[in-house]
């Protein structure tokens, strides 16, 4: 087993030492409850064993002794994230959210996990509160197929990070499954969960390497996993 092999693995017993999800959620996230498997089968033709390798996959470049500065946004409720981050413990990390109630369920998850290296901040991706250049990895998970302004969103976490900083993590891409697709335009549009424009494959690889000196996208399905160098 190669060293990204052992890194990834390493998360995937991150998250297989969480325990029983706590929310709606969460459990979509990781499969751990009836409708969270259903979601995955049905909606995303998944395996819990498929979201914990896309999931594992955004987080595997980070480095397991990592101690510069990283942002994650969103946070959601941090069920992908806190058990990663408690693995960091010379990390200086921030978790930023739109939703304050997603993030006060965050920052109860990592409270619990004992994880004090971590400050929480409210905020929209599209003007972040930050200076240029101040991070030295950031981490966006699920969300920029949310975001109502994708472009404000990847100019921001552009501008924010440093040169030869690491930009990864995924979000669902269009054109991979057409039921998916299906579902996705008729029920989470529909109820504001997602947001059009979407990219695709291509189109997510065309964009990030117009922006960055290095790019990798993989996929798992409709969901792209993708990292990228300043």
């Amino acid at each position: 087993m190669n060293d990204k092999q052992e890194r990834k693995e390493e998360i995937k017993t991150a998250y297989r030492e969480l325990g029983r999800a706590n929310s709606l959620y969460d459990g979509m996230m990781l499969g751990t409850t009836r409708i969270g498997r259903f979601i995955l089968k049905h909606v995303w033709n998944m395996t819990i064993e498929d979201a914990m390798e896309y999931q594992a996959a955004a987080f595997e470049p980070i480095p397991s002794d990592f101690s510069g500065k990283l942002l994650e946004v969103p946070v959601g409720t941090g069920v992908l994230s806190m058990p990663v981050w408690k693995r960091l413990p010379s990390a200086d990390i921030t978790c930023l959210d739109y939703s304050e109630k997603m993030m006060e369920s965050a920052q109860e998850r990592a409270n619990k996990l004992g994880i004090t290296n971590i400050t929480f901040q409210q905020g929209d991706v599209g003007a972040l509160p930050y200076e240029d250049e101040s991070f030295d990895a950031l981490v966006s998970l699920n969300g920029f197929h949310a975001f109502p302004d994708k472009q404000a969103a990847y100019d921001e976490t552009w501008r924010v990070l440093k040169p030869g900083g690491l930009f990864t993590g995924c979000f669902y891409v269009s054109g991979r499954n057409l039921k998916t697709d299906r579902i996705i335009r008729s029920f989470y549009i529909k109820f504001g969960f997602f947001t059009e424009p979407f990219e695709t494959i291509d189109s997510l690889r065309d964009r990030l390497s117009r922006m960055y000196s290095s790019v990798e996208v993989n996929n798992v399905e409709s969901i792209a996993e993708f990292h990228c160098t300043k």
